[in-house]
């Protein structure tokens, strides 16, 4: 079986799907790629059992169908080495051998069989299907993705919700301290239906989104399809009822506070190496027109103090808040300036961009921590 195709294209394509592959695997074949020729069309194949990234691609001349499944590694590293030509590969269905020729030379290395490669789970009764523009879909998930948890005890809460109605799209993540609702109008199924995307396969999406222009999403109870112009990721759902989350969001915020985002947290960055190094807490004092952003460790006597200003008219009050992720919030948002709207010390504060993007409602929250004064 021979084939040429080249090499630029090959190694981007296979770079893109290799993140799939996890560094130790409990089957041996999963290290692999798996190539399958039919009719001058190569589609690799990468899985860690719970997601596998498809991605077909031409190849320039072929004599034979067939397919065999190369060690991810190997492959990678050889073909990152070579400046784009085109690639002649050889193997011999009996032993797996291959050999790779370019233009001053060639690699050989041993192959495996194809039959082992586990095949991706399928989709079956009740299917949804969405169809949303790539740039809408990767708005979404890089808003939200960072707010994912880590816990073994609530395993809904590691992935990031998608709450479809016939009017929008909603896709929400939290980690019980911070939460991001992002909705958009720009997307919509014809019926009700959720499900939760783990964190893994949303950061494979959003490394693949940039370049494409179109996805189509079906999944039933279990699993999940996402076709792209160029790849299709099937992935295992997180199984379970995802929380009410707008029951967490406070209502009724007679606090607001309009602060430029780049500012608040340029003062965080450097308040917050102040504070101790346990609870990262900081303290915001909210008077007139004015933002004190202040924290201390008392164990080493170190603390930091500084004010800018802001946009608010009411009564004069303090919260408090871990730094890190009021940073992180701040962070994914693109706004020039955010509303930060609160009702009292012990219940959350709610952030919001000034200027919502076309078809966006961005909303992001955040609990606070008790102050010790």
């Amino acid at each position: 079986m021979k084939f040429i195709i080249s090499s630029a294209t090959l190694f981007n394509r296979l770079q893109a799907v290799s993140r799939v592959v996890n560094s130790k695997n409990a089957l041996p074949i999963l290290d692999c790629f798996l190539f399958q020729l039919e009719d001058g069309t190569l589609s690799v194949t990468a899985s860690d059992s719970e997601t596998t990234m498809v991605t077909t691609l031409e190849v320039n001349e072929s004599d034979a169908n067939g397919a065999f499944a190369v060690v991810a590694k190997t492959l990678l590293d050889a073909l990152k080495e070579i400046p784009d030509q085109p690639l002649a590969f050889e193997i011999n269905p009996a032993t797996f051998e291959i050999t790779v020729q370019y233009q001053n030379g060639k690699y050989s290395f041993m192959g495996q069989n194809a039959d082992e490669y586990p095949q991706p789970a399928g989709i079956d009764g009740n299917v949804v299907r969405i169809e949303i523009e790539a740039s809408v879909l990767l708005n979404g998930i890089n808003r939200a993705v960072f707010a994912t948890a880590d816990d073994e005890l609530r395993p809904v809460m590691n992935g990031v919700y998608f709450d479809i109605t016939a009017e929008d799209l909603t896709l929400v993540a939290s980690d019980g301290h911070k939460l991001v609702r992002c909705k958009t109008l720009a997307a919509k199924g014809t019926e009700r239906a959720a499900f939760i995307l783990p964190k893994k396969p949303a950061t494979l999406l959003k490394n693949l989104l940039p370049k494409e222009s179109h996805v189509v999403v079906e999944f039933d109870e279990r699993n999940a399809v996402f076709m792209l112009d160029n790849y299709k990721m099937v992935c295992r759902l997180i199984e379970g009822r995802y929380p009410n989350y707008n029951s967490v969001i406070p209502q009724n915020n007679p606090h607001k506070v309009i602060v430029d985002r780049q500012q608040l947290m340029g003062a965080l960055r450097r308040v917050s190496i102040f504070s101790s190094q346990a609870s990262s807490l900081i303290k915001l004092r909210v008077e007139e027109n004015l933002i004190v952003v202040s924290a201390q460790d008392i164990d080493f006597s170190t603390s930091a103090e500084e004010s800018q200003v802001c946009q608010y008219d009411g009564a004069s009050m303090s919260i408090g808040f871990k730094s890190t992720f009021l940073i992180d919030i701040l962070n994914n948002m693109q706004s020039s300036e955010v509303v930060i709207e609160l009702a009292d010390p012990s219940r959350a504060g709610v952030i919001v961009p000034v200027e919502q993007d076309e078809n966006e409602d961005l909303l992001m929250l955040l609990m606070p921590m008790m102050l010790n004064d």
